[in-house]
């Protein structure tokens, strides 16, 4: 008798022991399922998450881009006798331009960024050559050409050229890129010094230091050896300082930089730096408000082009350029998504070299105009007044547009949308006409 009640209490007990223990393992279950499907956490992980956080970031820093350059532009075009928004047109129309080439080279196939990277990089060394006999000089540097009213940068055009032709170089050379033959002859002697000796040839340092970001970016995804950078970078080093020291007004920027009276003195050789500065003092922590500038009243030189970025502190404070600052590291963060998560040698050698290009020259800009560079007058990408500047650049993100197009799943799902559109709108107006003849009904 007491053995069964025995038995009896022991049975009762166990399904309660499972029904505990099952309990706890489903709400541990439920806890990490629950994680993995936050609507935030699964559009993370969507095919379409690097497609739309590129197209994202983009629009959203060409059209704040669009709003800074009319208000830091539109003080000197009226003092120069034209319209306050004439600046602001332009560059209006070259973001169109440029919206219109990305939109085409993200329709692209990548079989065709392959085959479209030589003669890009062959009409860019022309337009290059070209500049030397016909360019015009503009603040020094003679790194412009006029084809009838449009006057542009090859150089811009190079930057894209070399990255190309890098990847389709290094795409098919995974076995053979430990021999410095195979990457000195195919990419840095025939192309990449012709380039960077073109573009010097202009007096442009800055571009040509931009372009040398490109190409160690190249090689450093591409696998080279660690041999290739020690000696190359020794030798760029070595080519900059003869380039300044023969230079008076290089050496000068140099000397004047490094100098602490020079830039305490807003009237001297660095009162750009200087006005930069003020100006994203009198910002402070919220900024003058958009359109007060006081800097932009012919104190400070650039402010619609090299120093936008101080007209931005000054007017919208430091909210505004912590903007700029996420804009361009969400960019990063979804060219770093597409550079890792593809198989192709190829894109992952143009999707590093066009990341490293924009935040490369991002961070050259920036550091000047917050004072740990010296200037050297490279624009900020998508932001600063300049159409050659900004129509490559919205190129180049357009084939990163065309390479997170091509990931597994997002080419689907993106060709998918326009017919789930279509038969929603079908089906609407049946549904609308289906309202009254249920309520005669009634």
């Amino acid at each position: 008798m007491s053995t069964t009640t025995a038995g009896d209490a022991a049975g009762a007990a166990s399904p309660k022991a499972k029904g505990s223990a099952k309990a706890a393992s489903s709400s541990t279950s439920g806890t990490s399922s629950s994680v993995r499907s936050l609507p935030i956490i699964g559009k993370l992980e969507s095919p379409l998450t690097t497609y739309y956080l590129i197209l994202g970031a983009t629009s959203t820093l060409v059209v704040f881009g669009l709003i800074m350059v009319f208000s830091a532009s539109s003080v000197e075009a009226l003092l120069a006798d034209e319209a306050s928004y004439s600046v602001f047109l332009r560059q209006l129309l070259f973001a169109v331009v440029g919206a219109v080439a990305a939109g085409f080279a993200s329709r692209l196939d990548v079989r065709w960024w392959k085959r479209l990277a030589f003669p890009i990089v062959a009409v860019s060394i022309l337009l290059l050559a070209a500049v030397i006999p016909f360019g015009r000089s503009v603040n020094g540097n003679q790194n412009w050409l006029a084809i009838g009213p449009v006057q542009f940068q090859p150089s811009e055009f190079a930057k894209l050229g070399l990255v190309l032709v890098g990847a389709v170089v290094f795409a098919n050379k995974s076995a053979r890129i430990t021999s410095v033959v195979h990457i000195v002859l195919p990419f840095l002697v025939p192309i990449s010094a012709f380039v960077v000796g073109l573009i010097l040839a202009g007096h442009d340092l800055g571009t040509a230091m931009v372009v040398l970001v490109i190409i160690a970016a190249v090689l450093l995804v591409a696998g080279a050896p660690m041999r290739v950078f020690a000696v190359g970078g020794a030798l760029a080093a070595l080519g900059v300082g003869l380039l300044v020291t023969g230079s008076s007004n290089r050496s000068s920027r140099i000397t004047d930089f490094l100098d602490p009276t020079c830039n305490a003195n807003p009237d001297g050789w660095c009162g750009q730096s200087v006005h930069g500065l003020y100006a994203l003092a009198d910002g402070g922590w919220w900024g003058v408000g958009l359109g007060a500038s006081k800097e932009k009243w012919e104190w400070l030189s650039e402010a619609h082009n090299d120093f936008i970025f101080a007209i931005i502190g000054e007017e919208l404070g430091l909210p505004g350029t912590l903007m700029v600052l996420l804009l361009f590291g969400i960019l990063a963060w979804a060219c770093f998504r597409l550079v890792s998560r593809t198989q192709d040698r190829f894109v992952r050698i143009a999707g590093f070299g066009i990341m490293a290009w924009l935040l490369g020259q991002a961070i050259i800009n920036i550091g000047a105009v917050i004072g740990l560079f010296p200037v050297i007058g490279v624009p900020l990408p998508l932001v600063s007044a300049g159409g050659s500047s900004l129509v490559t650049t919205l190129l180049a993100l357009g084939i990163l547009l065309s390479f997170a197009r091509n990931e597994p799943g997002c080419k689907a799902l993106l060709d998918a949308r326009p017919s789930l559109v279509r038969r929603s709108l079908a089906v609407l107006p049946s549904r609308v006409r289906s309202v009254p003849q249920r309520r005669r009904s009634r």
